[in-house]
């Protein structure tokens, strides 16, 4: 393990995303392979040969034909008045079996009825399913907001480095209020470099708004907007969003999209949840990967929609849009984080603001990290491989030495040094946390133990 990385040259690099981190194409993420599909004329060169007929086997032919004629219509005639009666019986048994759906009496029940559950028909009699989402949309479009993010980019010219004034447009949900401040939570995406954050609500009254926390490991920010600066008309009309638990999700249940679809305006598409777990990574604007396990949705996600909601059938914010696959061969694949996984990093964000300088906490390592293929190559965790531990530092006195891997850091998971140090800017030096540690001496098994946090005494190289 002491040339762990030295054995990985070149060989961890990541492909460049040319469509940015909002979406990316077909090749970076494997959803099954192709097939080939048969078609009755590849065998297009097998003709068979034609055959001839005398008169007297025509003239047979034409007698059976007429034969077969009359049968067919007399049997015809019959089934078509039997089919008749038969469906006007059904659709007259059919009757009181719709009234029964409609009562409130759950002491009603018909005897005569297979219970739904042992049946394997695809329909059950509780749940009249529908794709009309308005009473839904008209809820919860006072939580959703349009982010206009104005900022400036900078560009390598024959002349020099330029700027160039640029405008994006995102989508963000109200997730919490106080006597000071409404919060929203978006994508980090959504707000990286901005100069100014034009927030625009569902009564088309936009106000300015203040980055409060961002996290570019899970690409989730959080977006103040002070009370004082919101219209009261405005303030009486919003609303807080109602969190559900994505944890419970099924594949194949109905999903809603609400966002600001290609910077237009707030748009509502529904869907179906198509598939859970899945892990989507992307570069950011810094360069670094971003993995999430993300939930997929064949509801239409388009550029704007980012930062938006993703909704259960009973307007519960299951997830917060973030990506989209982009290829002109696929349709319908959307992703959103998590709100299970979302909601403990966006309280911290709230609740907490980035330490100051002088304050920052600093752990003592140097850390490089293990991505999952080098952790199936090297059998060892996912993580922060500690390269060098510093001299008296909070992580030497907690035993954290080289070549053990940090799989946890206050209560979340950590896959790279971009996600520990995005969750320690909010956390002040001489605070004692708990770290999840893989020990190299102990052949790789995971503990925990606490470490306190001192400021910066020295820097690693």
């Amino acid at each position: 393990m002491s040339d762990f990385f030295n054995n990985n040259n070149g060989s961890e690099t990541n492909e460049q995303n040319d469509s940015g981190t909002y979406s990316y194409k077909k090749e970076q993420i494997n959803q099954g392979e192709s097939y080939y599909q048969w078609s009755p004329y590849d065998d297009g060169n097998r003709v068979k040969k034609k055959k001839t007929k005398t008169f007297g086997k025509k003239l047979g032919n034409a007698a059976a034909i007429a034969l077969v004629f009359g049968i067919v219509a007399g049997l015809a005639f019959q089934s078509i008045v039997a089919v008749t009666n038969r469906l006007w019986n059904l659709e007259n048994a059919k009757q009181p079996a719709i009234e029964s759906t409609q009562s409130t009496d759950s002491s009603k029940k018909d005897s005569s009825k297979v219970d739904s559950t042992n049946t394997a028909t695809g329909t059950t009699t509780a749940t009249k399913i529908t794709t009309d989402v308005s009473e839904i949309a008209k809820n919860v479009l006072p939580a959703i907001v349009q982010v206009t993010n104005a900022g400036i980019k900078e560009y390598q010219t024959f002349f020099g480095t330029m700027q160039q004034q640029t405008t994006s447009a995102g989508s963000g949900i109200i997730v919490a209020q106080d006597d000071e401040n409404i919060y929203i939570a978006t994508n980090n995406h959504v707000v990286s470099g901005a100069e100014t954050l034009t927030i625009t609500f569902n009564d088309e009254q936009a106000v300015e708004g203040t980055i409060k926390g961002a996290d570019s490991s899970c690409d989730l920010a959080v977006v103040s907007v002070a009370v004082k600066d919101i219209p009261s008309e405005t303030l009486s009309s919003i609303k807080v969003a109602t969190l559900g638990d994505s944890d419970t999700t099924v594949v194949g249940e109905a999903a809603i999209v609400i966002g600001n679809a290609l910077g237009y305006g707030t748009s509502v598409t529904n869907g179906i949840i198509s598939a859970k777990d899945r892990e989507v990574s992307v570069n950011d604007d810094d360069g670094n990967v971003v993995t999430n396990s993300l939930i997929q949705t064949n509801a239409a996600v388009n550029p704007g929609n980012s930062g938006g909601a993703l909704l259960n059938a009973k307007g519960e914010v299951i997830g917060i849009v973030s990506v989209k696959l982009a290829d002109a061969q696929v349709e319908g694949m959307g992703y959103a984080i998590p709100i299970s996984f979302a909601w403990s990093i966006i309280q911290q964000m709230v609740d907490n603001d980035v330490v100051s300088e002088l304050d920052a906490s600093y752990l003592g390592i140097a850390g490089k990290d293990i991505t999952s293929e080098m952790s199936e190559q090297y059998n060892v965790p996912v993580g922060v491989y500690v390269a060098q531990v510093v001299s008296g530092s909070g992580a030497e006195a907690a035993g954290i030495e080289a070549e053990d891997v940090i799989t946890g850091f206050n209560g979340r998971a950590v896959t790279s040094v971009n996600t520990l140090n995005n969750i320690m800017k909010y956390i002040s030096a001489g605070t004692t946390v708990d770290v999840t540690v893989a020990k190299k001496s102990n052949d790789y098994k995971e503990e925990t133990i606490k470490v306190t946090l001192t400021r910066r005494i020295d820097k690693v190289q």
